[in-house]
């Protein structure tokens, strides 16, 4: 469902609010997605941070503030941003200058309530080819980008910041 969002006083752009299911198994109501603003940034830094230490095979190779000077400096200013929640439950960036749409970053508060895949779905209605990285420790998050239609590219022995192996996803409309 397509809803607008009424941020900081003034109209937004279209945000997606997705389907609550009713009965049995329901799905919670889920916060609308939006554009990221400036100010989102701590928020969403907070996030990630939150991430990294709650995972021990992940090394902090940036200190907290160090990650939200990024997203605020880098992040918000340099991608695309979509954020959910008031106050931020999760976001998705992604830098879409080339041919294929790079996901960034994508990262929840809580799993497990169709977040994750309510910003996939909007990323895919923007583009016919979706690109995203994430670490072969991470597999969670590899069975949920299977599950999602992405399919592994390639995989490097570490060949990032974190030193950590990592494999490339790719969606692709159609296939």
């Amino acid at each position: 469902m397509i809803g607008v969002c009424k941020a900081y006083g003034r109209r937004m752009a279209p945000v997606l609010t997705p389907p609550v299911s009713g009965g049995r198994g329901a799905v919670p109501a889920q916060p609308p997605i939006r554009p990221g603003l400036p100010a989102d940034a701590p928020a969403a830094a907070a996030i990630l941070n939150a991430w990294i230490d709650d995972r021990p095979w992940m090394p902090r190779v940036h200190s907290p503030k160090e990650v939200e000077d990024f997203y605020r400096e880098f992040v918000f200013v340099r991608r695309r941003v979509w954020v959910a929640g008031d106050p931020v439950e999760g976001f998705m960036a992604m830098d879409e200058t080339g041919e294929t749409a790079m996901v960034t970053a994508l990262y929840l508060a809580r799993t497990g309530r169709g977040l994750g895949r309510a910003f996939l779905d909007l990323a895919k209605a923007r583009h016919d080819r979706l690109e995203l990285w994430t670490f072969v420790a991470n597999t969670r998050a590899r069975r949920f980008y299977e599950r999602e239609g992405f399919r592994e590219v390639r995989r490097t022995g570490g060949d990032n910041e974190e030193g950590l192996p990592d494999i490339l996803f790719r969606w692709e409309r159609g296939a």
